[in-house]
């Protein structure tokens, strides 16, 4: 039974704990906290040993009620590995501490690919992770279009990648961003970052992508044009996609037609936070034409890479070689499609 540290219980780190928590081969050694919120006295209720990421503020925690057992460094001690879920260009800085500690660590896709040298998604690249130091699982987005190129990539190939990133404003919580009332290119230069970030795990791909932030918070929207190497049909996508695990082709004709719905949708799964894992794709909108593909997807963005965190510890610690046994067994545990 391994014991994991998560590093952050936010958006994404509270998730991953859970998801840990629910894995037959480990165990959530303890997640720390800045600050005494609602979500630090949560995770005591959930049972998680809480340590203090900044110990001049463990006094905070005692006036509030909320027992902590130790700082950070002593979390690490009581742990086989640590996932990092700080905020964005925390992590790189928390990689010195993981160094010195001789700990190995899993960071998230807002840390960049150089600073910790090494990207990861369950199905394009998980054997480069086997047995390395340090990780970073790829974005939201990036992993969203990793789930859904990749099959199309070994049924048909390749030629050429053109999408537009439609994102989210803000994550629900966020209350202080926006924007409210505007459509704002994000990055205003083309291409943005997701096509690169995507080839730190995807190798070779021909990837441009263009991204926009609008005025909503539940999922980020991409609409992909894929030149393909081989003759295929539609129908052949449609049946690759959904014969491919934690992606999941939904029907606007069956009122999913929105964003909105679709995380509707997610509420009747009955998953914790409402959390849709899967990848979304209209089946609708998959046509092939002249040899070009075009469909559109959805991205659940506080929980879609959540799996790929969980796979990430099995390939460093070398718990699992077969990238897609350890896929199967995440999927089991987390209730995923």
């Amino acid at each position: 039974m391994i014991s994991v540290a998560i590093n952050g219980y936010g958006t994404i780190g509270k998730r991953v704990a859970d998801a840990v928590a629910a894995q037959e081969d480990m165990k959530v050694a303890g997640v720390s906290k800045t600050k005494p919120d609602f979500e630090a006295r949560v995770a005591i209720e959930k049972g998680y040993d809480l340590y203090v990421s900044i110990p001049e503020r463990e006094k905070l925690f005692d006036e509030a009620g909320i027992p902590v057992s130790g700082t950070v460094e002593d979390m690490l001690e009581e742990a086989d590995i640590v996932v990092d879920a700080t905020p964005e260009g925390i992590g790189a800085k928390n990689l010195e501490m993981y160094r010195e500690k001789g700990i190995k660590a899993i960071f998230q896709g807002g840390e960049k690919h150089d600073a910790i040298g090494l990207s990861f998604n369950s199905f394009a690249n998980y054997h480069e992770s086997l047995g390395a130091d340090y990780t970073r699982v790829v974005s939201c987005n990036t992993t969203g279009l990793c789930r859904t190129l990749k099959p199309i990539d070994d049924l048909c190939g390749i030629k050429k990648v053109r999408a537009v990133m439609v994102r989210r404003g803000a994550d629900p919580v966020q209350v202080k961003k926006g924007p409210i009332n505007a459509i704002v290119p994000n990055p205003p230069t083309v291409p943005s970052h997701h096509g690169p970030d995507l080839k730190t795990v995807m190798k070779g791909v021909n990837i441009h992508t263009v991204a926009l932030l609008v005025p909503t918070t539940l999922m980020h929207q991409h609409n992909i044009m894929v030149e393909l190497e081989d003759p295929v049909e539609a129908d052949e996508i449609k049946a690759r996609l959904d014969e491919t695990t934690r992606v999941m082709l939904v029907r606007a004709s069956e009122g999913l037609a929105s964003t909105a719905e679709i995380m509707e949708y997610a509420k009747e799964l009955g998953r914790s936070r409402n959390d849709l894992f899967e990848i979304p794709v209209w089946e609708e909108s998959i046509n092939v034409v002249d040899g070009e593909l075009f469909y559109m997807q959805a991205v659940h963005q506080e929980s879609d890479a959540v799996p790929e965190s969980v796979d990430a510890i099995r390939a460093l610690l070398e718990l699992e070689e077969d990238n897609m046994k350890s896929i199967m067994k995440t999927n089991r545990a987390m209730g995923i499609l």
